[in-house]
């Protein structure tokens, strides 16, 4: 088999520098061949010394359809004439050592429903799109200046159709027929986002996985996404169906580590051919970024998503592992050719990275989730920065859950947990996550990590909330937060909607949606999220009554907050403000409506407080959080 000059060009440049477009060449294609149709499949394994295309279509006979060495540097590649999409293969892989193993192709678009471990082939250029207006609008898009409302969920267990329904009983392996397809997730799903004022979905990794309890975070597939829930064309219609509603969609994505089932990426060739360092907590493999090919494959990836797939964003897992050789181990065995213990590689990496989908996709949102003080995460690669846009602000995270798990008693010795995050507020751009990983392993669910009955733990879910909502920063929650689920998350079991049946968790639902509006609607609340003079605190002292005040301002508006902490109640609070007038109380926490409409205005009283000349005196709840905003001046016609 001959394949031009040009492919070969390619396919060199796979080995020696850049091709970010790799998944056209290696994998399964239709092709046409000296006047037939067919596929063409082409895989890199430069140590082995046969490789056998099996499948379906040949009764996976190894010797009948033998691959070519095609370049010199390890890739084979065969023609099949007359198979279409649907056929199931592997590549058999004969090695030096008389052994003979079998493998999914890693640039396989599609693979069989677990257990099952073999590729399938997929023409993903047969899908009708429907999102152009979207995709035209999201050229000019930037995220600084909008808001950015992230729905985080797990696809295969937001809802299910049979609950308890497992293939393995002992693993909590999910039968598939529990689950929803693609296309009937979005039927139900994008009406609910609408309803709740998210603009953006996070979806936990889909890229294929052999175990439902890593969650998605063991990857035997990356190009193929997980055919749990359907085919590719369905994945792409719920994509789809997301764009025209006007909600844009981020992939949670592992480019970390790969899981060691036998089919994968694991010794491909009988080497350690994409990965070598151990993860041991997770049982998978660091990828080996030192290589052109590793990263090639990677990066990639990436751009395969939002070519193939049509994302709008990328949250990259397990950024510390990456940027350190000696992540999660006790000791410290691997050291960089400077003696410190940084992957070099693996930075560079993340830099090329985001330097090749910024410059294909200007709109994208790649979110690191970086859990140490590295520094200048979201700062330009040419001014010495990883290049990401925005960062998980864990720190933010941790602090706000220490101090809402504390008796309210003792709050007041805590009080810098939640000052603390504005001293670093500006360092990075950040997106302040209540995630999954917050809600399971023994962590208790978001609204039973505050202490006390279970009127306050609802009215402090609440108080949290809007501190989330008016904090600096994006936004991301993930699913069963916004109901006051008390249960954690659990893979093999759906959120548990019926509890909207009763009263107190239909009312945090409605609740959530208002707040999520508010956030929507009020620009004071993400216009100047990244700039210094988007925040001002109005008293960030008062640690005895655990009391914050703090404004959050657009170019030409202003909202002043202010968080009660405590289970004590004011029929008179004082707060100061800056400019004489009239005040309303917009939005509270106490009790419904919540977005309060009837505008009952406050005069503003000659009275010093928190060194502003001005002043109103409000009503102020326990644990009650309110949005006050100056009544505008009305513009009289000449």
């Amino acid at each position: 088999m001959q394949l031009s000059n040009e492919v070969k060009d390619q396919l060199q440049r796979y080995h020696l520098s850049e091709l970010y477009n790799s998944y056209d060449y290696f994998g399964a294609h239709p092709f046409t061949h000296n006047g037939e149709q067919g596929i063409l499949f082409l895989v890199w394994a430069p140590n082995a010394i046969r490789v056998a295309l099996v499948g379906t279509f040949n009764y996976w006979n190894d010797e009948s359809d033998p691959m070519e060495r095609v370049t010199d540097t390890g890739v084979w590649g065969t023609f099949f004439p007359g198979i279409q999409a649907g056929e199931v293969y592997k590549y058999k892989l004969f090695l030096p050592d008389t052994r003979a193993i079998y493998k999914a192709d890693p640039y396989a678009f599609y693979s069989e429903v677990r257990p099952e471990t073999s590729s399938v082939v997929f023409d993903l250029d047969t899908y009708d799109w429907h999102d152009d207006k979207w995709l035209e609008k999201r050229q000019t898009f930037t995220p600084y200046k909008q808001p950015v409302n992230i729905y985080e969920l797990h696809l295969g267990s937001w809802k299910m159709k049979e609950v308890g329904k497992f293939e393995n009983e002992a693993f909590k392996s999910v039968d598939p027929s529990s689950f929803y397809n693609y296309r009937e997730i979005a039927d139900e799903l994008i009406p609910y986002l609408k309803e709740m004022h998210y603009n953006y979905i996070e979806v936990l990794p889909l890229s294929e996985h052999p175990f439902d309890g890593s969650w998605g975070y063991q990857v035997t597939g990356y190009y193929s996404m997980t055919s749990r829930y359907g085919n590719p064309s369905d994945l792409m219609y719920l994509i789809d169906a997301c764009h025209n509603a006007g909600i844009g969609v981020i992939f949670d994505w592992v480019p970390g580590h790969f899981c060691r089932d036998e089919h994968g990426l694991m010794y491909f060739d009988g080497t350690e051919l994409y990965g070598d360092i151990d993860h041991p907590q997770w049982g998978t493999k660091k990828f080996n970024f030192y290589k052109s090919e590793v990263r090639n494959f990677l990066i990639s990836n990436a751009c395969f998503l939002f070519e193939k797939f049509h994302i709008d964003g990328i949250r990259v897992d397990g950024v510390t592992s990456i940027l350190h050789l000696n992540f999660g181990l006790d000791h410290n065995p691997y050291k960089n050719e400077f003696g410190g213990g940084e992957d070099l590689w693996g930075i560079q990496f993340l830099k090329e990275l985001n330097l090749a989908i910024f410059d294909r996709y200007p709109f994208a949102i790649m979110a690191a989730e970086e859990s140490s003080s590295w520094p200048m995460v979201t700062h330009p690669v040419d001014k010495g920065g990883l290049g990401f846009n925005y960062k998980w602000k864990m720190g933010w995270m941790n602090d706000t859950l220490d101090y809402v798990e504390l008796d309210p008693l003792f709050r007041k010795g805590s009080h810098d947990k939640i000052t603390f995050s504005m001293h670093y507020g500006y360092s990075e751009n950040f997106i302040l996550p209540f995630s999954h990983d917050e809600v399971v392993h023994g962590k208790k669910a978001l609204i039973d990590k505050p202490v006390g009955n279970y009127e306050d733990k609802f009215k402090t879910l609440k108080l949290l909330m809007l501190y989330q909502i008016t904090h600096p920063g994006k936004k991301l929650n993930f699913m069963g937060n916004e109901i006051g689920q008390f249960i954690e998350w659990r893979y093999y079991e759906p959120v548990e909607w019926f509890l909207l049946d009763y009263e107190k968790h239909e009312d945090q639902r409605q609740f959530n949606s208002l707040l999520n509006r508010l956030y929507m609607q009020e620009k004071s609340l993400y216009e100047q999220d990244h700039n210094p003079a988007g925040f001002k605190w109005v008293d960030a002292d008062n640690r005895d009554q655990s009391i914050y005040i703090y404004e959050r301002k657009a170019t030409d508006e202003c909202l002043t907050i202010v968080l009660n902490f405590t289970p004590v109640e004011y029929s008179e609070f004082r707060v100061g403000v800056e400019i004489p007038g009239e005040y309303r109380i917009m939005f509270t926490t106490k009790e419904a409506p919540y977005r309060i409409k009837r505008y009952q205005y406050i005069k503003t009283e000659a009275v010093s407080m928190h060194g502003q000349d001005q002043s109103i005196l409000i009503p102020l709840g326990a644990f009650e959080g309110v949005v006050i905003k100056k009544k505008k001046a009305v513009r009289k016609k000449k």
